[in-house]
């Protein structure tokens, strides 16, 4: 599905002769085939919609850390290079949760869990990324159910 996308997207950029996204959407499908070859080498099957997703959020979190650095640095036409793959790879993600509703889905995972302290924010946490990977951003939600779970 994704992976579809992304190469039919692929096809488009050449047609239309987007060389920033042409080469942003390359270097995302090398970095998916790459973790594909790493998968298969320990005997796991090809990843999945999700595992991409996190794949793809992880890959704008290092451009997002790029993009600081160039701007301490003073090299703005590269951490301008920088958003603009962002602004590509943001695209195969789903809608991203707001604050409150992020709350609420860590709130309702609580609960139904029925997590008590600290010790049970590893069962939160990875309820969420199985049922909001790619619509989350867990460095945030980390902190959030972290409070919720002292107070």
């Amino acid at each position: 599905m994704l992976r579809d996308d992304i190469n039919a997207a692929v096809k488009e950029a050449m047609k239309a002769k987007d060389e920033r996204k042409l080469s942003t959407l390359r270097m995302v499908n090398s970095t998916i085939k790459n973790a594909d070859i790493d998968a298969r080498g320990q005997g796991k099957p090809p990843l999945s919609d999700a595992d991409l997703l996190s794949l793809l959020q992880k890959m704008i979190k290092q451009r997002q850390e790029s993009v600081e650095l160039y701007d301490k640095g003073g090299r703005a036409e590269l951490a301008a290079q920088e958003r603009e793959e962002i602004a590509v790879i943001t695209a195969y993600l789903p809608q991203q949760m707001s604050e409150d509703e992020t709350q609420a889905a860590i709130a309702a995972e609580i609960s139904e869990l029925g997590a008590a302290g600290m010790k049970d924010m590893g069962k939160v946490i990875a309820a969420l990324k199985a049922k909001y990977a790619g619509q989350m951003d867990f460095g945030r939600a980390s902190g959030l159910v972290k409070a919720a779970l002292n107070g």
